[in-house]
């Protein structure tokens, strides 16, 4: 399986309000419940308001398209960079999966996934 390594300095954040979100910047996931509002984006596009912060994310995505009956396939990468103390935070879009990982730890999660078959890009 192909993992593509993004660019991007990420940050994590909950806002109070949505028009505080900049669409037009580049990578963004925006997830709302009844309880909260969640951003994950670029580090120069975060909201200069946010009810909390966490920045220094870094992500890689699984490559192609993935169909809705495979299994698996989160839980093994998360197994395998659980097993090394590394910590992710997940977001599935339709396409295909992106695990973030804490800038400090993205060699070794790339240098562990690597070792089990992983390629990657």
């Amino acid at each position: 399986m192909k993992l593509k390594v993004l660019d991007a300095e990420l940050t994590i954040c909950q806002v109070a309000d949505a028009a505080d979100i900049d669409l037009k910047a580049g990578l963004c996931f925006i997830g709302k419940t009844d309880e909260e509002l969640s951003l994950v984006c670029e580090t120069e596009a975060a909201p200069a308001r946010t009810l909390a912060r966490s920045d220094g994310w870094r992500a890689f995505r699984i490559e192609g398209v993935l169909d809705f009956s495979l299994v698996g396939i989160l839980a093994r990468i998360s197994a395998i960079l659980a097993a090394r103390n590394i910590g992710i935070f997940a977001v599935s879009t339709f396409n295909t999966d992106y695990i973030l990982v804490k800038k400090e730890n993205l060699d070794r999660a790339l240098e562990a996934l690597e070792k089990e078959g992983y390629e990657v890009n």
